[in-house]
């Protein structure tokens, strides 16, 4: 009985593979052509852009799945890389879509740069094709109200339960900041999908595969639907609050923006690059001494805008204190400072989740408030 079932498993198996190869030949059949000419031509005129599926993985053992993935050859004779993208939108849309993608790049790749970047690449990319939402946090989290099938892996099934380092999150938020300022991964090209060696996504024969990093291989949809033309949409600027990642990110957090903290409106400033409203908030930029962190902010940001950069710079921390001067000459290297220096303060914020306290207070003489108990005291 033993040996029966391992040779009724045995020719599945095959079977399996069989119909992989067919599959293959199919789709190598309906993309044919060099790799040049392909990316030459625009989508059709008119046409509706592909469907984007649920995930949904072949019934194949690891070893069979890495099997019919190396017999799926890669296009030859070069792609096409992005080209640059630079998020525009008001702060807290900038800090959320940071976040979302930090989230991203963190649990799909783990902590290895080469990874994480090649993963950015493809959420941009996306965020750039008529087929997926525009929107970065939108294309994370595309399908992650489902148990299976949701587009990245870990809005879905349980990953973010998982807490990495801070360390770890904050150089993930570092490689967000550079690829939602310009930066690209010309090493997967235009590629929209990936999936892990170890196993076989229904949808991955009929796509041109382009490059392996790690043990992810990268894809894109051959003809017109994968040309450099059909990667000309624009994101709309406007990212979703997430509320998986609450306990991750405090834009996302529940309550974030209800508690009058962080609200900045078309008033308070114009529209900007993600680099320089997110940027401050990176260690290397900035001092920390422990649970204090000092910053330096730009004047030229709206007032609103402070308490997304100090919540951000914060990260999970259940106690932080944060003091930000908008004249570099004054910003102190510690706590220990003289009266001009703490006069001059521009913008303070403290958490302590120990006694439920969460609290920004403005310079008043320097920005206007509505609220006299918004002002620090002079």
């Amino acid at each position: 009985m033993v040996a029966r079932r391992r040779r009724q498993g045995r020719a599945v198996s095959v079977i399996l593979i069989l119909l992989l190869v067919i599959g293959l030949v199919i789709g190598l059949v309906a993309g044919s052509g060099s790799s040049a000419s392909r990316f030459g031509h625009a989508p059709p005129p008119g046409a509706p852009p592909p469907i984007v599926a649920p995930v949904a993985l072949m019934d194949l053992a690891a070893q069979d799945a890495r099997a019919a993935n190396a017999l799926q050859p890669f296009v030859s004779g070069g792609f096409p890389a992005a080209t640059p993208f630079r998020f525009t939108g008001d702060t807290l849309n900038a800090a959320r879509a940071v976040d979302c993608l930090a989230a991203a790049v963190l649990y799909e790749a783990g902590d290895d740069a080469d990874g994480q970047r090649a993963v950015a690449q493809v959420v941009i990319n996306r965020a750039r094709h008529p087929a997926f939402p525009k929107s970065i946090c939108g294309v994370v989290f595309q399908g992650s109200e489902r148990t299976t099938g949701c587009q990245f892996t870990f809005t879905c099934d349980g990953a973010l339960n998982r807490r990495w380092s801070e360390a770890a999150w904050e150089r993930a938020r570092g490689i967000a900041i550079d690829m939602l300022n310009g930066a690209t991964f010309p090493q997967v090209g235009l590629a929209t999908h990936y999936h892990t060696d170890w196993v076989r996504p229904y949808w991955s024969p009929s796509l041109d595969k382009l490059a392996q990093v790690g043990t992810h291989l990268f894809f894109r949809w051959p003809g017109g639907w994968g040309a450099p033309r059909a990667y000309d949409g624009q994101i709309n600027g406007q990212e979703p609050v997430i509320g998986k990642l609450a306990s991750l990110s405090a834009v996302h957090a529940a309550g974030a923006t209800a508690a009058g903290l962080i609200v900045p409106s078309q008033e308070d400033g114009p529209r900007t690059s993600v680099n320089s409203v997110v940027s401050t908030i990176l260690p290397r930029r900035n001092v920390q001494l422990g649970d204090t962190i000092i910053l330096t902010l730009d004047r030229s940001q709206p007032a609103a805008s402070f308490p997304v950069l100090a919540q951000a710079a914060c990260g999970t921390r259940s106690y932080c204190k944060v003091m930000g001067w908008t004249d570099p000459a004054l910003v102190p290297s510690g706590e220990v400072m003289n009266d001009t220096t703490r006069a001059a303060m521009s913008f303070s914020y403290l958490r302590d989740e120990a006694r439920g306290l969460e609290r920004a207070l403005w310079n008043c003489q320097q920005f206007a408030r509505e609220a006299p108990g918004q002002c620090m005291r002079r």
